[in-house]
């Protein structure tokens, strides 16, 4: 490029247009990650606060739990009060496990630092459930990642704790935010480790007359 030459202007990446135009859902969550995610496929949406609880369900393995808490959330914002529209409720559920043991959010700083700990140098599995609720019909999926952490030392991880990032994300780390840096390898959704798998989600959609690409 000459000096003094501006760089080429990349085209707009066009809108997705026909039915994504009108693609709407109920969102049960208050996750912004969750809102960012269907922003990015442009599926408009409204959020529905609903209040499940979120301990382990006994007997299920992981990724059933996860998929589990997702059709509690969807099912709960169907009959929530507030909702006053008959558009889907989506919901989801993320869960981290290692070794057997599960982890999502950390209750505290301390809880925080032994997930960060156990998590260190490792692989696990990030299970994401999700689930679309009409009517009397729920449908849900999962989406299972493999993730590997690089080691960590006890300063980076506390240091990281208070950056705020851990705070409110399963595993105690957000890959799509200053957590990437401990992230050594991905086999599977990113999306989904981010909080919902954009795959599943879209074939879900479809499944509820919800097609993204159709004119």
């Amino acid at each position: 490029m000459e000096p003094g030459a501006r760089p080429p202007v990349s085209p707009l990446k066009p809108a997705l247009t026909g039915p994504a135009a009108n693609a709407e859902v109920y969102l049960a969550s208050r996750s912004q990650r969750r809102r960012a995610l269907l922003e990015q496929i442009a599926v408009r949406y409204t959020v529905l606060d609903v209040a499940v609880d979120e301990s382990r369900r006994s007997g299920l393995q992981p990724a059933d739990q996860a998929q589990q808490l997702a059709r509690d959330k969807a099912q709960a914002g169907w009959q929530a009060p507030e909702r006053i529209r008959n558009l889907p409720v989506l919901g989801a559920d993320t869960l981290i496990e290692y070794r057997g043991e599960v982890f999502g959010k950390p209750h505290d700083r301390d809880h925080a630092l032994r997930i960060l700990a156990r998590l260190s140098g490792q692989t696990h599995w990030v299970h994401t459930g999700i689930a679309l609720c009409a009517q009397q019909r729920c449908e849900s999926a999962v989406s299972r990642t493999q993730v590997t952490l690089r080691s960590s030392t006890k300063a980076e991880r506390l240091a990281y704790w208070y950056s705020g990032e851990p705070a409110d994300k399963a595993g105690a780390y957000a890959i799509q935010g200053l957590g990437a840096v401990f992230v050594e390898a991905i086999q599977g959704s990113y999306s989904g480790v981010v909080g919902l798998p954009l795959c599943e989600t879209a074939q879900l959609l479809r499944r509820f007359g919800i097609d993204l690409f159709n004119e």
